[in-house]
């Protein structure tokens, strides 16, 4: 019986594996149309983001316009005291605070009433099977190398057929219905306590005699005055990257435990071996030892190097072409 391989490539990261998600919802992140055509259940593509190609370039550019240095000659200033007035005499009204006192009092929080009482309905549950989706195929996140890295980059799809769903479902059925009675509902009182006014506020005049102060104050005995000096422009010699060709997306046909066995892993092992790349232990199980092999194999054969193990490479390694596994198993 195969077993499902994790694929731990580049950033370590994760896709999701379309047989395991086979029992759920899918939750589609990539549009219908933007799918890679003509693909075979159990095939799973990578979108790959191209980077963009840029050139370097010098170019000579002003970094300061000429123009003139403005220096400013601060002015002169002397303390002297004097003696002004803070605020003027005045009469003011002075309030003479209310006094309260506290009482109790009994009010009336709610009065008597008549109240309709329920007496629920009563129900029964019985079950049945039905079928809630038939069967068909869809495109699910494959399981591979790497999870996204942002949100166009990454994803990995895999058209894989779905089973009819079935469900059993419980439903209630009414056996006696909900009846009303009118029962009465006596009236609520509550003491409160409260504050009454016991002497009301009163005002009365007070008067305020004139207030000065001794201040130092600050006068300009010559004023600030401005000169200006001419200033060169300044050049600079800089280097830009000017952009030769745009960055694009593309869909790469690659390995994950889809289209996966250990029998592909453990001949994909012994290839690399045989081309003088080390993958560490022939056992079927893609280890740190077989990725770094595969990365320094696609690096020395000019094959894209994009943190998973795409179909480029494994074709350039001589392994079968890709074979569906058997899914009963």
């Amino acid at each position: 019986m195969n077993k499902k391989l994790t694929l731990m490539l580049g950033l370590g990261a994760l896709a999701v594996s379309a047989t395991s998600l086979a029992a759920q919802t899918p939750t589609e992140s990539v549009a219908e149309a933007d799918l890679p055509p003509n693909a075979k259940p159990g095939e799973c593509y990578a979108r790959v983001l191209t980077e963009p190609q840029y050139r370097t370039e010098t170019e000579r550019v002003l970094i300061r316009e000429e123009g003139e240095e403005v220096r400013v000659i601060p002015a002169k200033y002397e303390t002297a005291t004097q003696r002004v007035l803070v605020s003027e005499a005045s009469t003011r009204l002075e309030v003479v605070p209310a006094t309260y006192d506290w009482v109790e009092e009994r009010v009336l929080v709610r009065p008597e009433s008549k109240k309709l009482v329920t007496e629920p309905a009563k129900y029964e549950t019985v079950t049945e099977r039905v079928m809630v989706e038939p069967a068909k195929t869809v495109w699910k996140k494959g399981k591979g190398p790497i999870q996204k890295i942002d949100e166009s980059t990454g994803e990995i799809m895999c058209l894989v057929e779905v089973p009819a769903v079935y469900e059993t479902v419980s439903k209630r059925v009414l056996k006696a219905p909900a009846t009303t009675s009118e029962i009465n509902v006596p009236a609520e009182y509550k003491t409160i306590r409260k504050r009454v006014l016991k002497t009301p506020a009163t005002t009365r005049e007070v008067e305020f005699p004139a207030e000065y102060e001794v201040v130092e104050v600050t006068k300009e005995v010559q004023p600030s005055r401005t000169e200006k000096t001419k200033i060169p422009a300044e050049y600079e010699t800089v280097e830009k990257r000017a952009k030769v060709a745009d960055g694009r997306l593309e869909w790469r046909s690659i390995l994950c435990d889809t289209n996966m066995t250990r029998d592909r892993i453990t001949s994909i092992q012994r290839a690399l071996k045989t081309a003088g790349f080390d993958p560490g232990s022939i056992d079927g199980v893609i280890g740190s030892s077989t990725i770094r092999a595969v990365n320094a194999y696609q690096r020395a054969n000019d094959l894209p190097v994009d943190k998973y193990l795409n179909m480029e490479t494994v074709r350039a390694l001589g392994v079968m072409e890709y074979s569906a596994p058997d899914q009963s198993r």
